[in-house]
């Protein structure tokens, strides 16, 4: 079975060739093929922070005079003495 390495990331490659150094060749590529196999791929995380802003946002789906524009905006907790809240920047495009 011969195995594509232009496809395998650095890791998979050094799990490769660390097997073929201890068990040979042959064997080697056996057991990467059954061990990637077995390998789930990392399902991307769910952001429970973004999820809420998302959800709060939701009632403004369809208000024609809610624009983010074209580079949106960052949000933050405001910061400095007897600041509270959140402050909200447009971005503007960088020169």
């Amino acid at each position: 079975m011969a195995i594509d390495e232009n496809s395998l990331t650095k890791g998979q490659i050094r799990k490769l060739n660390a097997l073929r150094k201890s068990i040979g060749d042959d064997l080697a590529e056996d057991a990467f093929g059954k061990w990637l196999a077995r390998q789930v791929p990392d399902a991307p995380k769910a952001d429970p922070v973004a999820a809420r802003i998302i959800e709060a946002f939701a009632g403004l789906e369809d208000d024609r005079k809610f624009n983010l524009g074209l580079y949106g905006y960052t949000v933050r907790r405001a910061k400095g003495k007897g600041q509270s809240g959140f402050v909200a920047v447009k971005n503007e495009k960088s020169s």
